[in-house]
């Protein structure tokens, strides 16, 4: 497995700025998860064919929606997000994943990946042209928010969007004491029957700066 260098996080600090803009563009999207490594990184095919719309809420000014590359501040990560699609992917249902590949650091994710979220029963609703996704049980595994360690470069938070397959909710794989550290989601999807995501979205997060 390729992990990038630490060159490849500072340049998108210095382009990339907290804006409340969604992807509107799934070749966008796709030459952004390109770019960051993260198909090869996490073993998994990236071909979209709908756009992941991910909102964290905000107690101040206004909620930050990603943009795939984004950088956003972990004070504002504290979530939980909400979930929205825009494109033709149907009803549903639908699982949603979010992990951290690059625990505890990029350079050496002896953790990773981590898992940040994982829901199923996902359906979305009438809503045009973004379909608001409500899940009708309890998260899998629920949100937690990122904390990369002092000292790490930013860490590319990912959310993967996958069509449920029937008999999804018998698996015995993950649980909600299920530990969230070293999960592989390639894996995950393949004894599922998941295949490979739909659609996705990541954030750049850093450690917040120390006083």
């Amino acid at each position: 497995m390729r992990f990038p260098s630490l060159a490849y996080f500072l340049p998108l600090h210095a382009f990339f700025t907290t804006i409340n803009a969604q992807d509107t563009s799934l070749a966008a999207v796709k030459a952004a998860f390109d770019a960051a490594d993260l198909p090869e990184d996490i073993f998994l095919t990236f071909d979209p064919s709908v756009l992941l719309e991910v909102t964290f809420p905000e107690t101040s000014g206004k909620d930050i929606i990603l943009h795939a590359g984004i950088h956003v501040p972990q004070n504002d990560t504290a979530g939980p997000p909400s979930f929205a699609v825009i494109g033709h992917a149907g009803k549903g249902p639908f699982v949603v994943a979010a992990i951290d590949p690059d625990a505890p650091t990029p350079q050496d994710p002896t953790d990773a990946e981590i898992r940040h979220f994982l829901g199923a029963n996902f359906f979305a609703s009438v809503d045009e042209p973004v379909q608001h996704l409500t899940n009708v049980t309890p998260a899998i595994s629920e949100f937690i928010q990122p904390t990369p360690p002092a000292g790490s470069p930013a860490h590319r938070y990912t959310f993967l969007l996958f069509n449920q397959p029937p008999g999804f909710n018998s698996q015995t794989l993950v649980n909600s004491s299920t530990s969230v550290e070293n999960f592989n989601l390639s894996s995950f999807a393949l004894a599922t029957g998941l295949g490979h995501p739909i659609g996705g979205t990541f954030m750049l997060v850093a450690p917040e700066p120390t006083t």
